[in-house]
């Protein structure tokens, strides 16, 4: 749908700004471009991620990669992971968001955690330690 184009550009480019706190790049320097379906692809998902930064001694570096993915199964383990979490809340009475694993599995939660926070904190609600 070449409708949602411009909504998911934008959430998928804030996903990745909200991750780096006060350092955002400036609109200039971050482009992530959602393509609509191609059928030649069928269900394959191609990206092409390109870094440049500086190394040691102020050296100047650029990285190109190219990932090429089945999209259909690509989100399964993070909607398995989600579903057993809000298993885990309707069996401990909990209604509302669960920021924890929000913040794991989903790319615009309601609190942004970087990754490895976020992890830890869906280790803290699994075992009961934390109620979100």
């Amino acid at each position: 749908n070449r409708d949602r184009l411009h909504s998911k550009k934008k959430s998928k480019t804030e996903a990745v700004q909200s991750i780096l706190g006060d350092e955002r790049l400036d609109p200039e320097n971050i482009h992530i471009g959602p393509s609509d379906y191609v059928p030649w692809q069928k269900d394959n998902k191609v990206c092409y991620l390109r870094m440049e930064g500086r190394i040691f001694g102020d050296v100047p570096m650029n990285l190109e990669l190219r990932l090429s993915v089945e999209d259909s199964p690509n989100s399964a383990g993070c909607v398995i992971d989600a579903i057993r979490c809000c298993k885990l809340a309707l069996k401990r009475g909990i209604a509302g968001p669960l920021t924890s694993i929000s913040a794991y599995t989903m790319k615009h939660p309601p609190i942004q955690y970087p990754d490895n926070e976020a992890a830890k904190l869906v280790d803290k609600f699994i075992n009961g330690e934390i109620e979100r």
